[in-house]
């Protein structure tokens, strides 16, 4: 297999590659001659891959010493990786401790092409539980999760996700009309937390709230996910939200961010709203959707 899948390496790629790791070797700044030396190759090739990298700012000049260094394009996918692996990793203790207090399956999310993405979760030991498959993702309009990311991001690409997505109606609750959706997201930053209740999957509910980096930003949601007949009502307002949010509150401190110390504390003190009563559900039955049953 793996002389496979060498018969596909681009060698100019490689080389490539290879002169970029050279700058996580504890020499922030590197000259030609370094490189050349260090990677083995004629000193003209060095300067083709140099050129190249540094027309795409993974590479830059420091101007004064004359060597080069990791530029700016390096330093945001590195954030990005951050964001998306250790994050994740680091939410693992806060779900845990979430599934115990509640025993309902927990979740931390993030946004992956235009949608939720379940990334890492801890299931509930309840014998009528709900599950996701780690990975999966779901559509950012009619989900707690993603409702959260739209909530918190700048209108302009809010807008974009939303309205190149189409608003299709999953169940009667479902919100499809772009205006109603808009005010939803309004409360949603308002109050620091989203409720799906039945609007992805019949009988269903999940809350989320959002977690914050060091620099204010939303990396993920927290949410907790479950059968309506468990996560309505008292429990809802007296149990499960002030839960998820001090959850929120403080993985988002543990990752270095102030602002939720008091804005969250008064986010979980906060009651729900009532729910929109302009729709009526219909009377016929329906099947609990994305329920599994354990004997």
């Amino acid at each position: 297999m793996t002389e496979f899948a060498e018969n596909y390496i681009i060698q100019t790629v490689s080389r490539a590659l290879d002169l970029l790791e050279q700058f996580q070797e504890g020499d922030a700044e590197l000259g030609l001659i370094d490189l050349t030396s260090r990677l083995n190759l004629q000193k003209n090739n060095v300067f083709r891959l140099v050129a190249t990298l540094k027309a795409r700012n993974y590479i830059e000049v420091n101007n004064s010493t004359g060597k080069y260094r990791l530029g700016i394009k390096t330093r945001a996918l590195g954030q990005i990786a951050t964001r998306q692996v250790d994050f994740a990793y680091h939410a693992r203790p806060y779900l845990s401790e979430l599934k115990q207090q509640c025993h309902e399956t927990c979740y931390f999310s993030v946004i992956k092409d235009g949608y939720t993405c379940y990334i890492d979760g801890v299931e509930s030991d309840l014998p009528v539980r709900v599950t996701q498959r780690l990975g999966s993702s779901r559509p950012l309009y009619c989900t707690a999760a993603g409702r959260v990311h739209l909530a918190y991001m700048d209108r302009q690409k809010q807008m974009e996700l939303v309205s190149g997505s189409e608003l299709k109606q999953l169940t009667a609750r479902t919100i499809t009309d772009p205006d109603l959706l808009k005010s939803e997201l309004d409360k949603v930053a308002q109050q620091g937390y989203a409720i799906d209740d039945q609007e992805h999957d019949a009988g269903v509910m999940e809350i989320a709230t959002p977690v914050f980096d060091t620099h204010g930003a939303v990396i993920g949601a927290l949410s907790i996910s479950g059968p309506e007949m468990r996560l309505s009502g008292l429990r809802l307002e007296n149990e499960l939200l002030p839960l998820l949010c001090q959850s929120a509150k403080s993985f988002s401190n543990a990752l270095g961010n102030c602002r939720t110390e008091a804005a969250l504390t008064e986010i979980s003190l906060q009651s729900p709203k009532p729910k929109r009563k302009t729709r009526k559900l219909e009377t016929k039955p329906y099947v609990f959707g994305g329920l599994k049953t354990y004997c």
